[in-house]
């Protein structure tokens, strides 16, 4: 749409924003539209390369395969508990920490110390292997607290909803505790309803971190039925495992790339449900927690 008094320059550049922004949505959506078409195809036309966009020979049995697959069934519940679990440490810690922060140093005097040290642990980290050693002293190897626990305090996620708190009027603070609320009245009743924007965001990273990690579950779990959905989709190969098909039958409908395709379009699915209801929070979440009150 052409906003009036625009120069000629702002008007190209508008034209080739939306050109490159339509560019890179196609680029995004075809290979999720091919999988899609992958998992209902038939074995005979994607081993003769015709699936496209579209399904060719259309066939369900990809999926009712995985359906009966207790590995992918097991792996997906475990995604989905661990996605639960680590959204609500994730939340109550962030809270818990970003509150504080939020206040003058006047209010509390340690403030300039965490802030240093949250700022130093999202630049700096030890590795790789000093964090499975102490995975592994603690004993969280192969459980899913594992999964969990090392990444309990986003810190990025700590910054965003610190800058948003600092952002509401101290006033409505300031009256809340001449009524006679403690610190843990007000943050309940008074920033996190206010806070309703960045905190949807907040959940949006969380839930997305916990289900889309795959490499922390190769990593911190020894034992295969133990997986979560990513990394199980992980060591799928490209050839069919015959404990994963029911009968003879399936093996003449589908191949590996029917049972993969399906398998990572079953994954998406929770995801692609979620996101509609928190995207109208989430441009609006990002700019209130970024910019600094």
């Amino acid at each position: 749409m052409r906003r009036r008094n625009q120069t000629r320059a702002g008007q190209i550049f508008d034209i080739f924003n939306h050109f490159f922004l339509v560019i890179l949505a196609v680029a995004c959506v075809l290979p999720m539209l091919h999988l899609l078409a992958l998992s209902f195809s038939s074995k005979d036309a994607i081993m003769a390369g015709k699936v496209g966009i579209l399904p060719v020979g259309w066939q369900v049995d990809s999926y009712i395969t995985i359906m009966k697959t207790k590995a992918f069934l097991d792996a997906t519940l475990i995604a989905f508990v661990r996605t639960i679990l680590g959204l609500v440490i994730n939340m109550l810690l962030i809270v818990l920490a970003a509150y504080p922060l939020s206040k003058e140093e006047s209010s509390f005097k340690a403030r300039p110390f965490y802030v240093w040290f949250f700022l130093l642990s999202m630049l700096f980290n030890g590795g790789i292997i000093p964090t499975y050693m102490v995975v592994s002293y603690t004993g969280l190897i192969d459980s899913i607290w594992a999964l969990v626990l090392p990444g309990a305090v986003p810190v990025f996620s700590v910054i965003l909803l610190q800058n948003y708190f600092k952002s509401i009027p101290q006033e409505l603070c300031e009256a809340a505790q001449i009524d006679g609320a403690s610190h843990w009245r007000i943050l309940f009743k008074v920033y996190l309803p206010l806070s309703k924007p960045v905190l949807s965001v907040l959940v949006l990273f969380s839930a997305f971190n916990h289900w889309n990690s795959w490499f922390d579950g190769m990593l911190y779990i020894n034992t295969i039925s133990k997986y979560p959905l990513q990394t199980y989709l992980r060591t799928i190969v490209v050839k069919i495992d015959p404990s994963r098909v029911s009968n003879l039958r399936d093996l003449e409908n589908i191949c590996a790339e029917n049972t993969n395709a399906a398998q990572i379009v079953l994954a998406m699915i929770p995801i692609l449900l979620i996101y509609p209801f928190l995207q109208k929070h989430f441009a609006k979440g990002i700019m209130l927690g970024s910019v600094k009150g």
